[in-house]
């Protein structure tokens, strides 16, 4: 699937939309993502060296497991990443790099989902991780955030 198609499913748009493609083969998520350089995560990380955030090369795994949710409806639901454990960094992905992400769902406890997924460039494992992620409608997102909606002033209801 490529970026326009991602766009139908994640509700993430640029500058977060961080996904070039994205496969599910054998219940196998599979993304890419060409580090252009002129992303914005990247100014001042590190002048004359930049280098991928570790907390943006978590986002790309999370990112990278939408197709497990097609079928939901981007505009109903919401995925929140919730937990991320064993989290190990391994390389540099710097611009120019394919950065190619493969997660495996472990587990679902709706609407929880529990991944293992890592991170590479090439046959350089760069990042290794369990993760979870909350797929939440409006309501519970909004439950969750503290925030109180009125009928009469969202523009979205």
């Amino acid at each position: 699937m490529d970026r326009e198609g991602i766009r139908q499913v994640l509700p993430h748009r640029e500058p977060m939309l961080l996904l070039d493609t994205v496969v599910n083969e054998n219940g196998v998520a599979r993304g890419t993502y060409r580090i252009r350089g002129d992303e914005w995560f990247l100014q001042g990380h590190f002048p004359g060296s930049p280098v991928v955030p570790g907390v943006i090369l978590c986002e790309i795994l999370a990112q990278s497991v939408c197709l497990s949710f097609e079928g939901e409806d981007p505009e109903r639901v919401t995925p929140f990443i919730t937990g991320m454990n064993r989290t190990r960094f391994l390389g540099m992905v710097r611009p120019g790099d394919l950065f190619e992400t493969e997660c495996r769902l472990k587990e679902e406890k709706k609407p929880f989902y529990f991944f293992q997924g890592q991170g590479k460039v090439g046959d350089r494992i760069c990042i290794k991780t369990d993760f979870s992620i909350a797929l939440l409608d409006k309501e519970q997102a909004n439950a969750l955030l503290g925030i109180q909606v009125h009928p009469q002033t969202d523009p979205t209801a």
